[in-house]
């Protein structure tokens, strides 16, 4: 069997986010993990949470009093799903046993797409509500939360959607608006509740906020200091968030 080419070794090479949960089931610490897969801490809470969020259940969940700081394990499903990807890698390796399949799956990378939203949520439609050239597509999420996304119809279509197509809800941090005690929604807007469960202060911008949902999920929003000291935020404090389903973006897997 030949040897991979430079262009192989760059493709079967474990994401980070993957090699970050081996990293964890090794070491127990979410500090020494994230030293070891190569991000600083914040980077690797950021991922745990876009792989808890996009997951049918938690990869990883926190262990009060770990060794090193910032303790964390996998959750069973977490361990189904690492193994899962080793035996993915395994096959992954013969395939690219020539220089045809390494440029083969070189073309798969271009059309794959990352995207810059920070909150990505799984969930799954529950129904399809005609408005004109619009849809608006009511999407189940775990634990029982529900979201609204307007997309056009034409959009409906070209995913393929329909009520038990699974799919993931993409909202940029910018887009999500925090509401304190006595504030309402806007009316027609999605409202989640939650729990502040840090902030991160910067020196030149806006502050993140990472906000727990009740069914475990965590959504992270930017809002300017002027907005928190007039909401009077504060680390555990209940919190409300809004979006307009229009800033609600959708993907399906190809």
């Amino acid at each position: 069997m030949p040897l991979p080419t430079p262009l192989s070794q760059h493709i079967i090479r474990r994401p980070q986010r993957i090699a970050l949960l081996a990293h964890i089931a090794e070491q127990g610490s979410i500090t020494r993990a994230a030293k070891s897969a190569g991000l600083s801490y914040k980077a690797a809470w950021d991922a745990i949470d876009e792989l808890n969020n996009l997951a049918q259940q938690p990869l990883v969940e926190r262990s009060v009093g770990g060794k090193g700081g910032g303790g964390a394990r996998l959750t069973h499903e977490g361990e189904r799903v690492l193994r899962l990807y080793q035996r993915l890698q395994l096959l992954q390796a013969e395939v690219l046993a020539s220089d045809e399949a390494a440029s083969d799956f070189n073309l798969l990378g271009r059309l794959m797409l990352r995207t810059s939203a920070r909150n990505q949520l799984h969930g799954r439609v529950h129904a399809i509500e005609s408005q004109g050239r619009n849809d608006l597509i009511h999407l189940q999420l775990a634990g029982g939360l529900t979201l609204k996304a307007q997309i056009t119809h034409d959009s409906t279509q070209r995913l393929e959607l329909e009520p038990g197509v699974e799919t993931v809800a993409l909202i940029k941090a910018g887009w999500l608006e925090l509401l304190g005690p006595g504030q309402t929604a806007t009316p027609g807007n999605n409202c989640l509740d939650g729990v502040i469960e840090t902030i991160l202060h910067a020196d030149d911008g806006p502050a993140e906020v990472r906000i727990i949902l009740p069914n475990g999920l965590v959504l992270c929003a930017l809002a300017q200091a002027n907005a928190f000291e007039a909401l009077g935020a504060a680390t555990g404090q209940p919190i409300q968030v809004q979006f307009a389903p229009s800033q609600v973006l959708l993907g399906t897997p190809v």
